[in-house]
């Protein structure tokens, strides 16, 4: 028997406001992978997301009588725009519920459409339960943003075009999971013409609430969801869409923050685009199916679901991606503490890119550094640089997978040192190339101790290097003779407030 979905896809109102979005091949990425990725481009809808397809599809729907009451609805940011657009394309008014942790460019782009906007609560959940009592308490309609068999099909046109711009030449399609509509839209069109062809969410680990659910053969509430992917940050699944999901939909994967930060810079090489974390689910989905299940010369489809991404968090993305990426490593190491073991340690590093470098004098014996630096053969490669420094008597602990580590410990750079004595304080400047970090260290000699060094590598032209250098007074004309004479931009701060508070003797 023919579902009821399929009519109402296919009668589906969604070109008022929405565009047939291109299905673009990933060439990099598919040149990678060994297979035919395509990425639909829903990040390129008006409001950047594909949620104005079902919120328009509901809104349009509604009588005119009905529809001048207005509508309301909760969404942290692409539904909220998806509903505030397409209200005023009929003229009524509407109102937006948002979290408050909602970032400012979708609480900002509600208001540009004229959506009257509530900020209530600190997740999804809270502003779902809010937006309830507004609809009674101002006589609004509610339009829910995935549980609702007019949202439903809007978002399942998605895959009827996904279908006709492949001629249905298409292996599996992979698609990003917070209440479920969108997959349940394209799982039960796609399902009901090509049945081989694999449908499979993609949702954040502390976000898992589709998986959790059809692993329990019920829908499950989550205590809390994490909000850094935060268009899917979903604590319970719709009711509705979960029935079709257990029907329709393959498997559900589950991706760490670090793999999709990877995903979002993978879709920006290809694409020149930024997608959001949700956005990007579905290809570090690939990337994971690829993996595990070996596949070469496969038609995969990602769905590039939004692109509303906040400015400033994109230093945290780029910083994870290459974690994600399995392009840099983490390490924490002991050295002996004296002169010139920074230096050996380096020369084992060989000319690797050093990504950062943390170290503070800790005692006369022993010192302790954080080092990140660059990988071009993956897990391989960082167990050979392991083995080399262990090799070379050093004490390692592998800190890629740490999440204290890569959130915090990272940026930090000891405290004040102990006993340490006749330390002078320089930032310095070196021009940013492969191998230059160990061509500093060389340069300024293992003569004088080093008992403070900060590096980050900024992706820059030039690197920026934190010092402390412990140098005797009858030393210092020699010192500075040498400094000067190494052509390195310099800048002593051994003077500087932030260094007496927080780092000097």
């Amino acid at each position: 028997m023919t579902s009821p979905y399929i009519e109402k896809i296919l009668k589906a109102r969604v070109y008022d406001v929405a565009i047939e979005s291109p299905l673009e091949e990933a060439t990099r990425l598919s040149r990678r992978l060994g297979n035919h990725v395509l990425l639909k481009r829903e990040d390129l809808q008006p409001v950047f997301s594909f949620k104005l397809r079902g919120a328009y599809n509901r809104i349009a729907h509604l009588s005119d009588t009905i529809a001048k009451r207005g509508v309301v609805c909760a969404s942290a940011g692409n539904h909220a725009q998806g509903v505030a657009l397409a209200a005023h394309r009929r003229a009524i008014p509407a109102v937006i519920v948002m979290p408050r942790t909602t970032p400012h460019i979708k609480v900002q782009a509600v208001i540009d459409l004229g959506g009257e906007v509530v900020l209530h609560g600190d997740d999804y959940d809270s502003a779902f339960e809010r937006a309830l009592e507004v609809a009674r308490e101002r006589n609004l309609v509610f339009v829910h943003p995935f549980d609702d068999p007019d949202v439903i099909a809007g978002q399942g046109t998605i895959g009827v075009e996904i279908l006709r711009q492949t001629g249905g030449s298409v292996d599996a399609i992979f698609v990003p999971v917070g209440g479920g509509g969108l997959i349940a839209g394209i799982a039960v069109y796609v399902k009901y013409l090509y049945p081989n062809v694999k449908i499979i969410g993609v949702e954040p680990e502390d976000a898992a609430t589709m998986y959790e659910s059809l692993n329990a053969g019920r829908r499950v509430t989550l205590d809390r969801v994490g909000i850094f992917a935060d268009g899917v940050a979903v604590k319970r699944v719709g009711e509705e869409t979960f029935a079709l999901c257990r029907a329709h939909v393959d498997e559900i994967l589950l991706l760490d923050t670090d793999e999709i930060c990877a995903a979002i810079q993978d879709v920006f090489e290809d694409t020149r685009s930024i997608v959001e974390p949700a956005g990007a689910l579905a290809v570090a989905g690939i990337k994971k199916f690829v993996a595990r299940e070996g596949w070469r010369d496969r038609r995969l489809v990602a769905i590039n679901s939004g692109a509303n991404m906040n400015f400033d968090r994109l230093r945290h993305v780029a910083e994870r991606a290459d974690l994600g990426g399995e392009r840099e490593a983490l390490l924490a190491v002991v050295i002996p503490e004296q002169p010139g073991s920074f230096l050996r340690f380096c020369e084992v590093l060989g000319l690797r890119s050093v990504t950062e470098f943390n170290y503070r004098y800790e005692s006369p014996a022993a010192a302790q550094i954080f080092v990140g630096f660059g990988l071009s053969q993956g897990h391989d490669e960082k167990d050979a640089v392991v083995r080399s420094l262990r090799e070379a008597g050093f004490t390692v602990t592998d800190m890629s997978d740490n999440e204290m580590a890569k959130l915090h410990v990272r940026y930090m750079v000891g405290g004040h040192a102990r006993g340490i004595q006749n330390e002078l304080l320089y930032r310095f400047e070196f021009p940013e190339r492969p191998g230059a970090l160990l061509r500093f260290l060389q340069a300024i000699g293992a003569r004088w101790n080093i008992s403070l060094f900060h590096y980050r590598n900024h992706g820059s032209d030039y690197g920026r290097v934190l010092a402390g250098i412990q140098v005797p007074p009858a030393d210092r004309p020699q010192f500075l003779r040498h400094l000067n004479e190494l052509h390195y931009a310099y800048v002593e701060e051994t003077g500087n407030p932030a260094y007496r508070m927080f780092l000097g003797a």
